[in-house]
């Protein structure tokens, strides 16, 4: 059996990475993926994958002959916030395989925000026509629900992505705080000052160093290179690409503070306390999920000495996700692979 993947792949995203390698270590044996990517070569390399350029027709179609299976592979896709484009692109993509007669998985998808009524439009009616769903947040399952689409919900595929140690983190004494950051209209230059001041007052105060983390390297390494040249305690930036990897990475953490999404989901499945920095709806529904406390980005402290304060309460006195609670994501999540299972059986 073939099947077409079919994500945000290919373009140095860490998150979405690390969601492809979590639907093929999922992915029934029987099946063989192709991979629609910004980047086939690389992704060909790096999976041992079949891969097609996502923005070639003509890769498309060739990926598409001959497959029996299509399946958006994970995310945010199906959200107008970024961009109108990225839900009419995704939703083609399943209109034309639904055409064809494949059948259609929307597989742990994040749906929305959708704030046009055509892209809800669309999104709704591909979805309808879909052999199965699944989800990763409570709201997205309310959306689909309010449309009378019935949908599978478990944790982020994420949690259970199998990590590997990085090995030279020892450069940099221990303990060590990740930092992970990432452009927003709400991050400006200002907030970032700030969010440096805290991070020396933080960091000087705590005895520990500093990690700081792009996950995307082409819009967080140059927020990473402008926090870090108004540090004055120890840090070191670190780029990793494998996202097995970048999971282990948390391993060597005591505490990660957070943008993106998978940033905190990869720290708190490896047992490191996070704070969360939040910049959209999705990580606002992992901090009720996962208890992970944090400011929406709009309502941080103005001062760097009150953000710091918290931050230091939080190193002190937080636990980390048990054992047991961390289990529970991890086998909550493999329903997703359960829903590969049924469609491809």
């Amino acid at each position: 059996m073939r099947a077409v993947i079919c994500g945000y792949y290919g373009r140095g995203n860490g998150g979405d990475e690390a969601l492809l390698m979590s639907l093929l270590q999922m992915l029934p044996p029987q099946v063989t993926p192709i991979v629609l990517s910004g980047n086939p070569k690389q992704t060909s390399n790096r999976y041992q994958v079949e891969s097609y350029h996502s923005r070639s027709p003509q890769d498309i179609l060739r990926a598409l002959k001959g497959a029996q299976v299509f399946i958006w592979g994970g995310g945010s896709l199906m959200q107008d916030v970024t961009s109108l484009a990225s839900p009419f692109y995704y939703a083609g993509l399943m209109a034309l395989s639904q055409q064809l007669g494949l059948s259609t998985i929307a597989w742990a998808q994040g749906i929305g925000p959708l704030n046009n009524p055509l892209t809800r439009q669309i999104t709704q009616q591909v979805l309808k026509n879909c052999s199965g769903i699944s989800v990763r947040d409570a709201g997205s399952a309310e959306l689909l629900a309010n449309w009378e689409i019935s949908s599978l919900t478990a944790p982020d595929p994420v949690w259970s992505l199998q990590s590997n140690p990085v090995q030279n983190l020892s450069n940099l004494k221990a303990p060590r705080v990740a930092v992970n950051l990432r452009p927003h209209q709400d991050l400006t230059p200002e907030r970032l000052t700030q969010i440096a001041g805290a991070l020396n007052s933080f960091t000087k105060a705590s005895e520990t160093s500093l990690l700081l983390v792009p996950f995307q390297a082409s819009q967080d390494l140059i927020i990473a290179q402008s926090l870090a040249n108004q540090l004055t305690v120890p840090y070191q930036i670190i780029q990793l690409d494998d996202p097995s990897l970048l999971k282990g990475l948390f391993r060597g953490v005591e505490m990660v503070i957070g943008m993106r999404y998978h940033s905190l989901i990869m720290a708190a499945a490896e047992g490191s306390r996070c704070f969360a920095l939040s910049y959209d709806p999705k990580v606002d529904q992992l901090m009720q999920q996962a208890n992970i406390p944090g400011w929406k980005l709009p309502e941080m402290p103005q001062s760097s000495q009150e953000i710091s304060t918290v931050w230091l309460q939080h190193y002190a006195n937080q636990e980390a996700l048990s054992i047991v609670q961390r289990q529970s994501f991890l086998d909550r999540s493999l329903l997703h692979r359960e829903l590969l299972l049924k469609i491809c059986q």
